[in-house]
């Protein structure tokens, strides 16, 4: 039977999600904490690879186990796991299901500081620059109308195709904080970040956004502003079908 893992961690301290050599991850950790308590060597396979320091609100994994689960699964596996990492749900799914290609969307939100806040340290990231809001929501507003985001992705991407329909794109003055929030379909490799980066651009009047438009159409990531730390970026939420959840 397949199972989905639904999965909340800080990224602070691991090297992305997926399994590396010679780093530690967070696939390396949840599987480590199943074969503890199943006594199977269980593989998973993740719904988004976030990067080396990007944080989730919600992931999700699958996994295939043919015998009944362990009791109290759940609660064992935040037992065995690093603080910075919980499951936050446990359920069968269909057998086709795919934490990864069965996802109809995503949602990410990019989270910057312009004021030194040590409690939100490793959580946003610090730009004591002024920014406006109207600007950056101008910026925003632009990537609704394009689905070709070439210029945001880090260059020899595995993608096959740099397309991505934009479901929703803003930014919220949050006190202190300027959170962007991105919904769409698919992501390129370092979009997000760079998205941000480019936009922050827009928002401290260095660029317009005629400026953020030609740079879209120019599909050249050499056009667009530099990355933004993966500290202020968060996986927030992932949606798929009713279809693959059993009842």
């Amino acid at each position: 039977m397949r199972y989905f893992l639904e999965i909340s961690y800080r990224g602070t301290n691991y090297h992305g999600f997926q399994f590396q050599k010679n780093a530690n991850t967070i696939q390396q950790e949840i599987e480590k904490a199943l074969a503890i308590l199943s006594r199977n060597e269980i593989k998973i396979t993740c719904s988004s690879r976030t990067d080396s320091g990007v944080h989730a609100i919600q992931n999700f994994a699958h996994f295939d186990f043919e015998n009944p689960l362990p009791e109290n699964l759940m609660y064992k596996m935040n037992c065995v796991l690093p603080r910075d990492i919980c499951i936050k749900n446990i359920f069968p799914v269909t057998n086709d299901a795919n934490a990864r290609f069965s996802a109809v969307s995503r949602t990410y939100k990019y989270v910057i500081s312009t004021i030194k806040d040590p409690f939100l340290s490793g959580l946003c990231y610090y730009h004591p620059v002024t920014l406006t809001i109207q600007w950056l929501n101008l910026a925003s507003q632009e990537l609704l109308s394009h689905t070709d985001f070439t210029s945001f992705s880090k260059t020899h991407s595995q993608s096959k195709t740099n397309i991505c329909h934009i479901k929703n794109a803003e930014w919220k003055k949050e006190g202190n904080l300027f959170v962007f929030y991105i919904k769409a379909d698919r992501f390129l490799w370092g979009m997000v970040r760079a998205l941000a980066g480019t936009m922050i651009l827009v928002g401290d009047g260095t660029k317009t956004v005629d400026d953020f438009k030609k740079i879209i159409d120019g599909k050249n990531r050499m056009l667009a502003g530099s990355s933004v730390p993966a500290e202020g970026l968060f996986l927030c939420e992932v949606e798929y079908p009713k279809e693959i959840f059993l009842k």
